[in-house]
């Protein structure tokens, strides 16, 4: 089975062909200002690389959230663009399962997206990227107490830096992600949707 991986949600583009298990060739580059603009060139670049036409394949694994809006937007966009148009299976996963990927030592990951206002985008994961605690919109207060109640070790996974916490910088682990994921059920296109975790502040606002 053909595989495309699209991550636009975090502050690194990750894009990925996977052919039966085997990572043909994945992309791995600094997110910035300039999505819109690069992310076709670099689509392109990874099927001429691989020899491989969008209608070869089977199936599309998107990214769909939390992270920055306009990436998570671009990138869900693209998916479901793909999915629809070929009529090729799709399914989401987490950015924070994504980041969880990430080779540590310990017992669990905590992966974190900072939201500002002393609160985050987190969840807690296990080495097998099973979800301890769901992805949650939560104060980082509240979340180191409950990482305080885990029996064992953990980790903290962020790109950004928080004070009195020692974070790893994450690194995405392709093939773990996409064998996690082997046996989920495709889903409608026009059903996969951004799940940002939290109501943007425009949303917010509209309702006060």
């Amino acid at each position: 089975m053909m595989k495309l991986f699209i991550d636009t949600a975090s502050s690194r583009i990750v894009l990925g062909l996977s052919q039966n298990g085997t990572i043909l060739k994945e992309i791995n580059e600094v997110n910035d200002h300039q999505l819109s603009v690069r992310i076709f060139p670099l689509l392109d670049h990874l099927f001429q690389e691989t020899n491989v036409s969008p209608k070869d394949i089977d199936e599309i694994v998107v990214v769909t959230g939390p992270g920055s809006f306009t990436g998570v937007r671009i990138g869900v966009t693209i998916a479901k663009t793909y999915a629809w148009s070929l009529k090729k299976k799709i399914i989401s996963v987490s950015e924070l399962q994504c980041m969880a990927s990430t080779e540590v030592d310990t017992d669990y990951c905590i992966p974190m997206i900072d939201a500002r206002r002393n609160a985050v985008y987190a969840g807690i994961y296990d080495k097998n990227l099973n979800s301890v605690i769901p992805d949650q919109y939560i104060q980082l207060e509240d979340l180191k107490r409950k990482v305080e109640e885990l029996d064992g070790t953990y980790t903290f996974i962020s790109d950004q830096s928080f004070t009195s916490l020692d974070v790893l910088k994450p690194n995405i682990d392709l093939s773990k992600i996409l064998e996690k994921h082997e046996n989920d059920e495709s889903i409608n296109p026009h059903k996969v949707n951004p799940n940002y975790l939290k109501k943007t502040e425009a949303e917010e606002n509209l309702q006060k």
